[in-house]
């Protein structure tokens, strides 16, 4: 048993944040919460246990669902472009590289390291086509002790000859990676299933990896919607369905298993209901959508008609692996939605992102995200004394720190229930 005292503050639901001055919350040994209070109850003997962590905020920690962790030597750079010719341009070149082990395992040490400085503790994550790449990538998180969905990529047409894998392949990759995950990954790294998107992969691979998601019910990610010129390579390539994500879906490969898509940008009509009945959640990346000209999604719809939304850096196309960062863009889009619909869309409120980058996104590994019990106790404790929160609430200085804040605000790390010291990856 754990406990901790400090300014806590966290989303259980999107409208408004709970904010316990001053507050405790209790751990238990198999890191899940056993509850928040004001003050301990009397006839807990207790008090001896208690971590004070003086006038310190403490929340949630982050979740991350869109990101591709090959492309992180890339972050920064080649953000003229659209989609399409980025990918071809600069992306693809990058992720051949990874076919060396020992060049993967250099960078995924930077990315895993980056993401738990950022305070990301849970993150679904694109790798390469290379599956001992990508295994590298899988134990990097399992020693930093950081959650992860990572997923061999499927891709074997549409790109470059060297950067293909064959559907035999990339299912026995898929294959060898869940019974390593399984035997090392306790629950907290997992496998995910992950066509790139339809574009650069055969009716034959997106097939098999339907099949493979009904066999194993191994959850799924891929991107849609993201760009006008994909969409309509999209209608070329499947001219049988009706829609972008019914392309998916003709595959088993939307919400037939836990799923995400990426962006969005342009999801209505027919592919909007098709995601809210088959719960398939959104993972909003404003930052990259806006750095490759893709569009602004609308949010405000998808949480409207009850559709689940998380929030993604999509690393390397957004250019930073904060999730401060990704909380201000989906503000900032959102208001131009609002400016664009005059009115029609509502802007997200802070509460709301701070939900969906934390409890939102969360949901897609379990109760992970919240300070509820029997949720996981993944948290960061934050110092924001440099900020100069002389009477500013509690709520004043959370939205300081999510628009001024960094990483150095972060002095502790949690994730189901343990301190994460800096990795030594």
């Amino acid at each position: 048993m754990k406990i901790y005292r400090a300014n806590i503050i966290h989303t259980p639901t999107p409208g408004k944040f709970e904010i316990i001055p001053h507050g405790y919350i209790v751990v238990k040994s198999n890191g899940l919460i056993e509850g928040i209070y004001t003050e301990l109850p009397e006839n807990m003997d207790w008090r001896r246990q208690v971590m004070d962590f003086g006038d310190k905020i403490l929340i949630p920690a982050f979740n991350d669902l869109h990101v591709h962790a090959p492309q992180y030597r890339n972050m920064g750079l080649a953000l003229d472009l659209e989609l399409l010719p980025w990918l071809n341009t600069y992306t693809f070149p990058e992720e051949t590289k990874y076919a060396d082990p020992e060049y993967a395992r250099r960078m995924y040490r930077r990315f895993v390291h980056e993401l738990w400085m950022q305070g990301t503790m849970r993150s679904a994550v694109f790798g390469t086509i290379h599956p001992e790449s990508t295994r590298i990538l899988a134990d990097l998180f399992i020693q930093a002790g950081m959650g992860a969905m990572v997923g061999i990529v499927g891709m074997n047409r549409n790109s470059p000859e060297t950067l293909q894998n064959t559907t035999a392949e990339l299912i026995e990759g898929m294959r060898m990676l869940k019974a390593h995950l399984d035997e090392h990954g306790e629950g907290l790294v997992q496998p995910i299933i992950t066509p790139r998107f339809v574009p650069s992969c055969s009716d034959k691979m997106l097939r098999a990896l339907g099949e493979y998601a009904a066999e194993t019910g191994m959850p799924v990610q891929s991107h849609l919607s993201e760009n006008r010129s994909e969409i309509s390579w999209v209608k070329e390539l499947e001219p049988d369905t009706t829609c972008y994500g019914g392309a998916y879906d003709k595959y088993g490969l939307f919400g037939q298993t836990p799923t995400l898509m990426a962006h969005c940008c342009y999801t209505d009509g027919e592919e909007l209901e098709l995601m809210r009945k088959n719960s398939v959640y959104v993972v909003h990346c404003p930052m990259s959508n806006s750095n490759l000209s893709s569009g602004m999604a609308p949010i405000r719809k998808f949480l409207n008609a009850g559709i689940n939304v998380a929030l993604g850096t999509d690393v390397s196309a957004g250019h930073h692996m904060s999730m401060l960062r990704v909380m201000q863009y989906a503000i900032q889009v959102s208001k131009l939605n609002y400016a664009q619909t005059k009115g029609e869309m509502s802007f997200l409120s802070l509460s709301e992102v701070f939900y969906l980058a934390t409890k939102g996104g969360g949901s897609f590994f379990g109760k992970v995200g919240s300070f509820e019990p029997s949720y996981e106790f993944d948290a960061l404790l934050v110092d924001d004394r440099y900020l100069n929160y002389d009477n500013y609430t509690l709520e004043q200085r959370l939205e300081r720190y999510i628009y001024l804040g960094d990483d150095r605000d972060i002095k502790r790390r949690f994730c189901r229930g343990v301190e994460l010291t800096e990795p030594c990856l």
